[in-house]
């Protein structure tokens, strides 16, 4: 049996979910013994780096599934998984959605007390962690008993396992939650069936170059996670998946493993930019893969400079110096990206394009009244698809507040152009109203600074409302040994429109760590925005003008 008729035949089968890939890959009996999954840690008898076979996959996830069954866990029991190894995260997927429990993923990087009010919420059947998540957990309440230590279950008989739960379209086969970035998590439950949709399209087409091999540098804890391991499965991809994000973690894990392919987010792409990527060995890739937020331009363009891939000539196939970068707009709620765009050497549609829909999205851009919008008229994005999150546990208030005409309002502003690309410009909640009727635009003016200034690492923006003016504070990160002295005012006004030049009160140059992180690596602008403004009431109170027209300096 071929990969092709592999995928076809997955793609037929009618009761085929996120829930029980690894059963119906397994039950057709082809490349049973294969590498296939691979981790950045040791795992039972498995070395850091050394593959799981499918064989080897399944035995490990039957250990795992007896070991919770005998504790107690059975279908419907939403149990909380916190490590910060990525094969924790997965095994405890695959096994929990075995016994059909339902597993509520959880970002390491989460402080104590936010992830112990955030267990209490969900009204957890218990808490699967490693030894310094259980550690962190002793003095705070999380309202859910506290399971063995994670790392134990391996030591399950894989025998004893009960036979796999019978999963319906509609069952909860996982939870897992947004970024955090304006507060607490919100808890978003998947099904069986929106968690593979998009695999489900994807089987149906031809396995793109680059995904024979696929690295994930995605948080192990995602839902974009969970659909990179559903589609390796249902494509026999070999994938490997990290347990951190960062730049360097990438780049050595890519010199090391040789991927054709790369999944990750934004965050990761802006941390890879700060290393000289000319001077590491990336020609394996041909292919780097990005969902969540879109990227910025510059750190495309220095991605799709690098790696290599096959393309075929009059000579026949050959191998070209540069790769190709796939670019959208998704969420945790949306379960997928909604859109799609391929960056190339010799492209040139960026601007924050996100590109069209996909096949299985029915998306518009609506009006504060709801009602759809023209092109170029920027709107929130109202989307439908069958990717989409169930709603909030524990939520019925968010779930149907963020509803609108079946459709999902995403909480992103955008436009769409007369050729039907889209196009991002920010999220409401960064966003601010300039009198006039024009607005403030974080992302779109981030984005314009990136391309007018080749010594910007990065670039945050923060805007504030203090009173009836709107006070806007631009924070650099500049490439290694850019002066630091250098007055950039200028230079970063031109680059906004009118109406944003005239808020910026002050252009800094900021380290790494005084940019504050949520779990997944997205800017805390809530946080920055807190403490702007309070510099700016500052400043107001003592009568200053604050420091605009010149570049400051600040360290964490």
């Amino acid at each position: 049996m071929s990969i092709r008729s592999l995928r076809r035949l997955l793609a037929d089968d009618p009761g085929l979910g996120a829930g029980n890939v690894l059963e119906a890959r397994l039950a057709l009996g082809l490349g049973l013994d294969d590498p296939l999954i691979t981790f950045d840690t040791p795992v039972d008898d498995h070395a850091a780096w050394q593959p799981f076979t499918l064989r080897e996959l399944d035995r490990a996830v039957r250990a795992r599934a007896a070991a919770l069954h005998a504790l107690g866990v059975t279908r419907r029991d939403p149990v909380v998984v916190w490590s910060g190894a990525a094969a924790d995260h997965v095994l405890a997927f695959l096994a929990l959605a075995r016994l059909g429990a339902i597993p509520a993923l959880l970002n390491p990087n989460l402080d104590a007390e936010r992830a112990a009010r955030y267990i209490a919420r969900l009204g957890a059947a218990g808490v699967l962690a490693d030894e310094a998540h259980l550690a962190a957990l002793a003095d705070q309440e999380p309202g859910a008993p506290l399971l063995p230590e994670i790392g134990t279950l391996g030591a399950g008989d894989p025998e004893a396992a009960p036979a796999p739960y019978r999963h319906w379209s509609g069952d909860p086969v996982a939870i897992t939650h947004s970024s955090g970035t304006t507060g607490m998590p919100k808890a978003v439950v998947h099904s069986h069936a929106s968690l593979y949709a998009a695999i489900l399209h994807r089987l149906r087409l031809p396995r793109p170059q680059g995904q024979e091999r696929m690295l994930s540098a995605l948080p192990a804890p995602h839902a974009a996670t969970l659909i990179a391991l559903n589609l390796a499965l249902s494509s026999h991809t070999e994938l490997a998946v990290l347990s951190g994000q960062s730049g360097a973690e990438v780049l050595e894990a890519i010199e090391r493993w040789r991927p054709n392919g790369v999944v990750g987010f934004a965050a990761t792409w802006a941390d890879l930019a700060h290393h000289d990527l000319a001077a590491r060995d990336l020609n394996s890739v041909a292919l780097w893969w990005n969902t969540g937020d879109c990227a910025h331009e510059v750190h495309i363009r220095r991605l799709i400079a690098t790696g290599s891939r096959e393309t075929v000539t009059r000579e026949g196939r050959v191998r070209e110096s540069g790769s190709l970068f796939v670019d959208g707009l998704g969420s945790t709620e949306m379960g997928h990206s909604h859109f799609f765009i391929t960056h190339g050497p010799g492209t040139e549609r960026y601007g924050r394009c996100v590109g069209r829909p996909h096949a299985f999205v029915d998306c518009e851009v609506v009006g504060p009244d709801g009602e759809p919008l023209g092109p170029g008229e920027i709107g929130e994005l109202a989307t439908a698809s069958p990717t989409l999150a169930l709603g909030y546990w524990n939520d019925s208030a968010t779930t149907f507040r963020t509803r609108l005409r079946g459709r999902f309002l995403t909480g992103d502003l955008m436009y769409r152009d007369e050729e039907g690309y889209y196009y991002h410009v920010d999220r409401a909640v960064d966003s601010v109203q300039l009198d006039g009727g024009e607005r403030l635009f974080t992302a779109m003016s981030e984005e314009r600074v990136l391309a007018a200034c080749p010594d910007v690492l990065d670039c945050t923006v923060v805007a504030v409302r203090d009173g009836e003016r709107v006070v806007t504070d631009v924070l650099l990160i500049l490439a290694e040994d850019s002066a630091t002295d250098l007055d950039r005012t200028k230079a970063v006004t031109a680059a906004l429109d009118e109406a944003t030049a005239a808020t910026v009160r002050e252009v800094l140059v900021v380290s790494g760590g005084d940019i504050p992180l949520g779990p997944t690596g997205k800017v805390r602008k809530v946080l920055l925005r807190e403490r702007h403004l309070g510099a700016a009431r500052t400043a107001g109170a003592t009568g200053s003008t604050g420091s605009t027209g010149s570049t400051g300096v600040v360290s964490a």
